[in-house]
């Protein structure tokens, strides 16, 4: 865990350094300086906050939506080079907002608004910094296009509630967590993000509903909980100008198809092994509208194939979750929007839309 106090830290030590000598430090230097301050900064926190205690903490949970499919076809030295400037992006905007990252996991980042000191605006920072990162990931991908990169897009999700916070370990390695059902409800929640979206949990929306401009609440299935839990997308905050590029990220051109589907449901993660079958009646380059003799309820998740005349492609290895279900001449049609979708398919599927367009 790295306090957002480190960067200011080290940014005070350069500027003594280069009026003293004319010279800035080394990347060496830098670093060798920054892992004395990180190290410094825990055993603070170990000295401050041995005992575990509860306190109320806003955990965000940010993950790259459809990486794995994308990193499956890169080199490991390309996953890297494409990776790390979204964590170091992401990791100066959470700083700038005063959160603390607890992990990094991959692809995802665990940060804390409320630990280890509490704010009173530790919601409203958290939901400032969400909508920042989401227009960052949207510079990224600007730059992708430069140099013919794939695009990426994050999912975030967002709880408050009460955590018991405090160091884990021992003297050889220890940290200082969080750890509680919210936590892992906070991880529930960013499992149901779709790509460049930010939900939110009632708790939490109830701390900052004079804040943001949020969607109207969605009732989700969560593992483990008997009830229904209640989600909010957040759209923007009028106060800051600040609004959710994933509104306009998310339209694209849209044509009418019939196409076989084949879909398989997906269960905490688990593909289940019955193939189901749908016709697609449009398609976009994130989604289509798919009519099915049983529709699933919104946030669904399925594993969906189908094949794409014209460009001869089988477009497999396709997750999505169902957005909407409506009901048109006695049909059940759903609109069900991509999550993860391999980055030869993707393009496959941009050539369809658009060929299909010039014909129009």
């Amino acid at each position: 865990m790295k306090s957002h106090s480190i960067p200011k830290t080290l940014a005070r030590i350069r500027k003594i350094v280069q009026n003293e000598t004319g010279q800035d430090l080394s990347r060496h230097a830098l670093r060798e300086i920054e892992i004395e301050l990180v190290a410094t900064d825990v055993k603070k926190a170990n000295d401050e906050h041995s005992d575990f205690q509860l306190r109320e903490v806003t955990i965000m949970l940010a993950d790259l939506r459809g990486f794995t499919a994308i990193a499956a076809e890169m080199s490991t030295v390309g996953v890297i080079q494409m990776l790390n400037p979204v964590l170091i992006s992401m990791s100066e905007i959470i700083f700038k907002h005063g959160g603390t990252i607890d992990k990094f996991m991959g692809d995802s980042i665990m940060v804390l608004f409320g630990a280890i000191n509490t704010r009173d605006d530790d919601v409203a920072r958290a939901m400032a910094c969400a909508v920042e990162m989401q227009h960052a990931m949207q510079q990224l991908n600007t730059a992708h296009k430069q140099k013919n990169l794939p695009d990426l897009y994050m999912g975030i999700g967002i709880n408050t509630g009460n955590v018991m916070a405090g160091v884990l370990g021992s003297d050889v390695y220890s940290e200082y967590t969080v750890i509680g059902d919210e936590v892992n409800l906070a991880a529930r929640i960013e499992a149901f993000t779709l790509r460049g979206q930010v939900l939110i949990s009632e708790a939490t929306y109830e701390r900052c509903r004079d804040f943001v401009e949020a969607s109207e609440p969605m009732s989700v299935h969560v593992k483990g909980k008997a009830q229904t839990l209640c989600v909010r997308e957040v759209l923007s905050i009028p106060t800051k100008g600040l609004r959710v590029p994933r509104q306009d990220g998310r339209r694209s051109h849209r044509v009418l198809v019939e196409l076989a589907l084949r879909y398989q449901l997906v269960v905490g993660g688990i593909v289940l092994p019955e193939v189901h079958h749908g016709t697609v009646h449009d398609i976009g380059y994130h989604g289509l509208l798919v009519e099915m003799a049983n529709a699933q309820p919104t946030m669904t998740e399925m594993k969906i194939s189908f094949d794409l005349p014209h460009v001869s492609c089988s477009a497999e290895n396709i997750y999505g979750k169902v957005v909407n279900v409506k009901s048109r001449d006695g049909r059940k049609l759903i609109g069900f929007e991509f999550t993860s979708v391999p980055t030869s398919v993707s393009a496959k599927i941009q050539l369809f839309v658009q060929l299909l367009l010039l014909s129009e």
